[in-house]
């Protein structure tokens, strides 16, 4: 829970750059981390639903400065 502690106290422009770069494996490491195993997994193995979920988790980070934890 220490990256998911430090990953939320980042700042909006140092976590939209690591979302655009490394945001299928931090996406699913982070929902994993979450409690969302499926989730996470599933994030990773299809890369972050597509490339709709990257783009959803960048737009989320540019407007409230979070992930949003897709069910």
């Amino acid at each position: 829970m220490e990256f998911v502690n430090a990953f939320d106290k980042l700042s909006k422009l140092i976590k939209f750059i690591l979302t655009f770069f490394l945001g299928v494996i931090l996406g699913g490491v982070y929902r994993i981390l979450k409690g969302r195993v499926i989730v996470g997994i599933l994030w990773i193995l299809t890369a972050g639903f597509f490339g709709i979920g990257v783009v959803i988790d960048l737009v989320t980070v540019l407007l409230d400065n979070k992930y949003t934890v897709l069910v």
